[in-house]
């Protein structure tokens, strides 16, 4: 059709741009809606009961943790299942406090690493499966990660136990929060690993798909460790890069609904510097295993498909619709009717809002369905901040676009998070639920 009678149509090059980016997004994370239907329509997955009690190691990596690391520590030991079968393991990675005599008088099993030059959780766990696996031989039959400020629900690794017992290698659990309410940010993080919990990874194992880790409250099989002799992943987040080499490797990761409780930053600032490296290390992944992903989906692999969606740079688009649109406003009207006409400029201008109006709308309606699926595990003393973060999570999440664009430039490295709020499992869910 000739661009004369698509422009009676109100179809310019401008606006079939905009509807090609829509239409793109749409597409690609559909499967996303149909993730929120199974689990809105089937609830949480179930898994059999375990036939044998498995024998764990707890892996804690500690950088200036001693506020903190007690309270994990008891919370792991004080677990409804066999202590026999559990043994933490703590490296204190360059500490210069109390972190090592903390965690050692809450019962774990301390080492002191003091690699200046290759400090961060990578690393230590580098570090730490290697000394375990030669010191200990095959006396634990799998993992769990944690990090120093999480704290474990009762009953956390027996539900583990049951996904290990069913066969999976890897599996990741509930990540909760045990500071929700202490600022807006802080809510927006919770409410978001709650969504990655119950929306997608929740769904991802009933849909028979597999899971990605995030962060810590994860298991991996001491075979995978061993057969990789130790761990072999170090970018900014090797949480995703190890989630992405299952995937191109054909290891499922399961999902267990088994709850912990990790500390979120507070400030924006703090959040700003933890997302940069977020991102940063998303694209080093991206850029890594991008080919072995798109070679997973060439050979049906749905899974590979979701992971590159999940490490793609989608708010890269989000931008370069900005640019665009916001370029040929700021031009067009300069042109004075020679490039645009006033009608043309005007849908720009509704382009513009549109974008970001849309953007806004996805976000809110993910927080409502969240908040009142997930309402009985948020613990929030200040009910009120509960509500308010229906309507500030969207913009907690559109700051990703700058941080997107920085990261993309900026020389990003690992900076450790101070972690204070020093509380126990009953003193979180103590405050009661929304």
């Amino acid at each position: 059709m000739p661009m004369m009678e698509l422009n009676k149509f109100g179809l310019t090059p401008l606006v079939i741009f905009n509807l090609i980016i829509w239409l793109f997004f749409t597409l690609a994370y559909f499967y996303q809606i149909v993730y929120v239907l199974r689990v809105m329509f089937k609830g949480t997955v179930r898994l059999p009961e375990a036939k044998k009690q498995h024998r764990y190691a707890f892996f804690i990596s500690a950088h200036n943790e001693e506020v903190v690391i007690g309270n994990l520590v008891r919370s792991i030991l004080e677990q409804n299942y066999p202590r026999e079968l559990m043994d933490v393991f703590v490296v204190c990675d360059a500490c210069t406090d109390n972190t090592h005599a903390e965690a050692e008088k809450a019962g774990a099993i301390v080492w002191d690493r003091n690699d200046l030059a290759r400090r961060g959780k990578s690393w230590a766990l580098d570090y730490g499966f290697d000394r375990i696996l030669n010191e200990y031989g095959d006396k634990y039959e799998a993992f769990v990660v944690l990090d120093a400020d999480n704290l474990v629900s009762k009953d956390f690794i027996s539900v583990m136990n049951q996904a290990f017992d069913a066969g999976y290698l890897v599996c990741t659990g509930y990540r909760n929060s045990k500071n929700f309410d202490s600022s807006w940010v802080s809510a927006a993080y919770a409410l978001w690993f709650m969504r990655e919990a119950k929306f997608l990874n929740n769904a991802r194992m009933m849909m028979g798909t597999s899971c990605a880790i995030s962060g810590s409250g994860w298991m991996v099989s001491e075979r995978i460790v061993r057969g990789m002799h130790g761990w072999d992943f170090h970018t900014l987040t090797e949480d995703i890069q190890f989630s992405t080499f299952c995937c191109a490797n054909n290891v499922q990761i399961g999902y267990a609904p088994a709850e912990f409780f990790d500390e979120q930053p507070v400030t924006f600032k703090a959040s700003w510097t933890q997302r940069m490296r977020w991102t940063k290390g998303f694209y080093q992944v991206f850029f890594s295993y991008g080919r072995d992903l798109v070679k997973g989906i060439s050979k049906g692999r749905f899974a590979s498909y979701d992971m590159l969606m999940t490490v793609a740079p989608g708010m890269i688009l989000t931008l370069l619709s900005f640019f665009v649109n916001a370029t040929y406003l700021i031009v067009g009207s300069l042109s004075h009717g020679f490039i645009a006409t006033q009608a043309e400029l005007d849908m720009c201008v509704g382009s513009l809002i549109m974008t970001f109006a849309s953007m806004y709308v996805v976000f809110l309606i993910l927080a409502v369905i969240t908040t009142i699926s997930e309402r009985k595990k948020i613990h929030a003393k200040k009910k009120w901040r509960v509500v308010t973060n229906i309507f500030t999570f969207p913009f907690f999440m559109m700051t990703y676009i700058p941080i997107t664009v920085a990261a993309l430039f900026k020389k990003v490295e690992w900076v450790p998070t101070k972690h204070d709020i020093a509380v126990n499992v009953d003193d979180v869910v103590g405050g009661s639920g929304a």
